[in-house]
């Protein structure tokens, strides 16, 4: 029997089990995951390997324990994974789906340092090739708990001195130690005491890839394994050009490195190449290969100052000729590019996001946003080949369907609404997590996948033959077969899809806007017809980003429309997933565009959402949606609520160069501070304190590097000056985001408690504002 909550509530969000994508078995019948949760009764989190049957439904618990973590397929029943131990530690073990709990876990090796990212692929014969990261000194050996100790010890003095960018990235200072790729060889035997197969690490030792090469990979802060590739031969990997700044460029080159055994240490520094990529010289990105690996392909952007300018799907069509002819060649570009046109801008007006090839390396398929979904889209893998089928044909993306009936909207809303032309529900199932061949040797697919109603579904995918798509310009149908939704299609939460709608309102110039409305799940219930709720209007930040149909821990939209919101979900100029022209139209119009299209929206709603009470309606937003509470704040659209909440935003645009990727401001302000003063002037928010005057909940993190805790604290003191009603809630140990659970639940009862103050002041059932929020309380 499923328990409902009697509310989704902050805590029923925060203590919900968190799914990883799903990974299938050899032979497509399971699936491996990782589930981990929290216990605020308990105050501690639980860490799980689970394995799911396909065909029965049925999940098995394997291993309970929190240093348990990335579970790899090795074949159809055995797997392998990581073990973080004392001192830093880990160990790769072995263990079996068939066999939960049987036996302790078999320990192939054990290293003396952190690492993580693991990745694994089969050779021809049957030994596995590994790679993971972790940290290295400068000579290149691993940072071990022993070489911490000992450095701390080596100074009385905690003073830091740089010469050069960054000082500190995301929320630390960097260090002299860097992130590396160590790869190795586990070789194959059969084990005559059980008969099963056994693995052992050849060399006994892993091997430093970057060793002096002056290369860093993953890129910090937030790389992983999508930033390295294992091929038969060789690895490919992602680093920043050690040529450029880091602070105020975005190049990052993708290298091969030819190995001629995994197993062994490669022979020179000159082995590392690089693969040229012509004018394209921005962000490279998940170089994937071939089933054969023969081909290579990956993403890079144009511009090297623009960190959400459109990746380019590339190709790297042959890498052994690559590799034979790589010191004699002249050219200035190694890749074919998907979709190229001679003005450089690309007919497929899209971000492709990551790749997977089709199991005989004929067609790619690819996620990518589109109109706020991430939505999957199959493609031939040859260039040329591509450019007769047309753009990439959507999969997935607001035009499939569930093998079951359980989750379609409710006819009375889908009725209500359809009449006034006005709030459409949102068609689909959510946006793309992740997507992988459903087995060795299957052309279907195993797809994970997230909503705003549900926060993990495995589905299984038939897209049939690509040429059944050629010549068609309409998106085909999809019939996704459910295997497991972890929240029942959101009824674990008591949410439905019939809560969710869509709006489009004209923008400020010659574009159509787009919105996701939220609305209660009692909405329709009988006692509510001709009620009336207020506005919570969440602004996204980026400002490159959007808000779509997916889960979220932190902003998560059903979470305010069960305290008895009407949540609308904007996505202006600036806005990814609506393409290029509407996304590059906030350069150099931070408060102009964005903001008008945000009055529109007020204003469409307003006159054409009866059921929405605007005299009570407030407004948050969290980095550039922070920027933007604070620029509505001082125009006469902040006069139109009743409350503002502002997360780590932007009280001044001229302390831009306070933050440490500089090629951030750059881009979006139109160059440097002194080359370019009034374009960093002309949206400043703290231009017009003189009029602010809304209630307003101030949050900022002192860990936040990107927008220092001073952003904050002067937007506090402007308003606390100005006796405006307001809070300062600040997290010392949290960053631009908030992470820890404990201190997630602290963040959600003051801004829900800060709303409902003044949108819901005699709501019983609502959230209060804490009494104490933390050691601190005037």
């Amino acid at each position: 029997m499923t328990l409902i909550p009697k509310k989704f509530t902050p805590e029923v969000l925060l203590s919900a089990p968190r799914r990883s994508a799903g990974a299938p078995n050899a032979n497509g019948t399971k699936i491996l995951y990782t589930s981990s949760a929290y216990s605020f009764a308990e105050h501690k989190k639980t860490s799980q390997i689970r394995v799911l049957d396909i065909a029965s439904g049925a999940s098995t618990l394997l291993y309970e324990d929190a240093s348990y973590s990335e579970p790899l397929w090795i074949d159809e029943d055995s797997f392998f994974f990581l073990k973080s131990g004392d001192r830093g530690s880990t160990s790769i073990l072995r263990g079996r789906a068939s066999r939960p709990n049987a036996a302790p876990a078999a320990e192939i090796a054990t290293f003396n340092h952190s690492l993580s990212n693991f990745k694994i692929r089969k050779l021809e014969d049957g030994s596995i090739a590994f790679a993971l990261t972790g940290q290295v000194t400068p000579s290149g050996d691993p940072v071990t708990t022993e070489y911490t100790e000992n450095k701390a010890k080596e100074t009385h003095s905690s003073g830091r001195v740089f010469t050069k960018l960054f000082v500190r990235h995301w929320d630390a200072y960097v260090t002299e130690t860097k992130s590396t790729i160590f790869y190795g060889l586990l070789s194959m035997h059969r084990d005559s005491a059980s008969g099963f197969e056994a693995y052992t690490l050849a060399g006994g030792q892993l091997f430093n890839l970057l060793k002096n090469t002056g290369l860093e990979s993953p890129v910090p802060p937030f790389g992983g394994t999508g930033d390295f590739a294992l091929g038969p031969h060789g690895l490919a990997f992602v680093a920043r050009d050690p040529n450029h700044n880091d602070a105020v460029t975005t190049i990052t080159n993708l290298y091969y490195v030819p190995i001629q055994s995994y197993g062994a240490e490669f022979a020179t520094q000159t082995q590392t190449l690089v693969i040229k990529t012509g004018h394209l010289q921005g962000y490279s990105a998940c170089p994937v290969f071939s089933p054969d690996g023969k081909k290579l392909a990956f993403t890079r952007m144009q511009s090297m100052q623009y960190e959400s300018d459109k990746p380019r799907l590339l190709l790297l069509p042959d890498v052994g000729a690559f590799v034979s002819a790589y010191s004699t060649t002249a050219k200035d570009s190694d890749v074919i590019e998907f979709y190229a046109t001679d003005d450089g801008k690309g007919s497929w007006d899209a971000r492709p996001d990551s790749i997977l090839w089709s199991k005989d390396g004929s067609e790619l398929f690819v996620t990518a946003e589109l109109n706020g979904r991430n939505a999957l889209f199959r493609l031939p893998s040859s260039p040329t080949d591509a450019s007769s089928f047309g753009i990439p044909q959507i999969v997935t993306g607001g035009c499939e369907t569930l093998s079951t009936d359980q989750d379609e909207p409710d006819s009375r809303i889908g009725e209500r609404d359809t009449a006034t032309g006005v709030v459409q529900p949102l068609q689909g199932h959510g946006s793309v997590v992740d997507v992988r061949l459903l087995g060795q040797g299957s052309t279907k697919l195993l797809v994970t996948m997230t909503s705003l109603i549900d926060n993990s579904l495995y589905t299984i995918i038939d897209p049939g033959s690509l040429s059944e798509l050629r010549g068609s310009s309409e998106p085909k149908s999809v019939v996704m077969d459910l295997v497991s939704s972890q929240a029942q299609n959101g009824l674990t939460f008591g949410l439905s899809r019939s809560q969710l709608g869509e709006i489009w309102f004209k923008g400020a110039g010659d574009y159509d806007v787009h919105a996701l409305v939220l609305r209660p799940s009692n909405f329709d219930a009988e006692e509510n017809r001709g009620k009336k709720y207020p506005l919570a209007l969440l602004i996204h930040g980026g400002p490159q980003g959007a808000w779509t149909d997916s889960w979220s821990t932190r902003w998560n939209p059903a979470v305010f429309a069960e305290q008895g919101y009407v949540v609308v979900t904007p996505n202006p100029t600036g806005s990814t997933s609506y393409g290029m022209a509407l996304q590059d139209g906030i350069q150099n119009e931070w408060g102009g565009r964005p903001y008008q299209d945000i009055v529109k929206c007020v204003d469409y709603v307003e006159q054409n959402l009866p059921y929405v009470d605007m005299s009570r309606a407030v407004a948050l937003g969290a980095s550039y949606g922070g920027y933007m509470i604070n620029w509505i704040q001082g125009q006469p659209l902040g006069r139109r609520f009743k409350a503002l909440v502002c997360h780590d935003g932007v009280f001044s645009t001229l302390n831009q160069y306070s933050s440490e990727e500089l090629f951030f401001p750059l881009h979006d302000f139109g160059g440097t501070l002194w080359d370019n003063r009034a374009g960093y002037e002309r949206w400043d928010p703290a231009k017009h304190t003189g009029q602010w005057a809304t209630p307003m909940l101030v949050i900022h993190n002192e860990l936040d590097y990107r927008l220092p805790v001073t952003e904050g604290l002067s937007m506090f003191n402007v308003l606390q000056s100005r006796k405006i009603p307001s809070r300062l809630l600040s997290f010392p140990d949290e960053n631009h985001w908030v992470l820890k659970p404990e201190n997630s639940l602290v963040w959600h009862k003051e801004v829900l408690g800060w709303i409902n103050k003044y949108a819901q002041p005699d709501e019983e059932d609502t959230i209060q504002l804490a009494e104490v929020v933390s050691n601190v309380q005037i």
